[in-house]
């Protein structure tokens, strides 16, 4: 795998990257027991204490300020530039009618993967090798040429917020679709009143969603 290569990754455990990038609709067809997402789930948390580390230790901002950037720089979008800087869609598995929807280059799917293969890296190589990753990838998006992937609604709102000491809180309204392309709707609720609602292809997604109809609803 051309992936491995490019950061000296030498594995006797191919098939935990195999899993990393089968979509559960590759594993249906194929009668394979485990997809991406338990391995997406381990990256997500790995891809944060990471970032974590890096702006505590690079910066002497508030906590407020580490956690707006953090959020900007883990956000789907940012993921998904990563993923396709890696050219991901070579290495994706889905299963057939996935991928003539477009599934091996669906903006959710290879946004998780990143993380996917995060976590697997993770497991195989240890953290070290994890932050490196992060490091020459993500971190030069920082560093030499600072994005804004997206503005962050929950951050704002939470600021909005804070000054009449509300809470703020995002509750799962409805989840549709087959398990390989799932939409997600999820309520935003401030201080026990829903505010915003949104749908998407990932929960995270649906969020932001939410929190920017609240900041325009109390924008009028």
């Amino acid at each position: 795998m051309k992936l491995l290569d490019k950061f000296s990754i030498k594995t006797n455990n191919m098939h935990i990257y195999d899993t990393a990038f089968s979509h559960s609709s590759y594993c249906n067809e194929n009668n394979i027991k485990e997809d991406y997402q338990r391995l997406e789930f381990l990256g997500d948390k790995v891809l944060d204490l990471i970032m974590s580390d890096y702006l505590y230790n690079t910066t002497n901002y508030e906590e407020g300020e580490m956690t707006k950037i953090r959020s900007m720089y883990v956000c789907e979008n940012a993921l998904y530039e990563y993923a396709m800087l890696l050219n991901f869609p070579e290495y994706v598995k889905v299963g057939k009618g996935e991928e003539a929807n477009g599934g091996k280059h669906r903006k959710a799917t290879l946004a998780d993967m990143f993380e996917s293969f995060l976590g697997a890296v993770y497991l195989d190589q240890g953290y070290k090798k994890a932050k490196e990753i992060v490091y020459d990838i993500v971190i030069p998006f920082i560093e030499d040429k600072p994005e804004t992937f997206f503005m962050d609604y929950k951050s704002n709102l939470q600021e909005m917020v804070q000054t009449t000491k509300k809470s703020v809180s995002y509750e799962l309204v409805n989840e549709e679709g087959p398990a390989h392309d799932r939409t997600f709707t999820m309520n935003v609720v401030v201080g026990g009143i829903v505010l915003g609602t949104g749908k998407a292809k990932s929960k995270k997604e649906a969020e932001q969603i939410a929190a920017k109809h609240a900041l325009e609803k109390q924008a009028k």
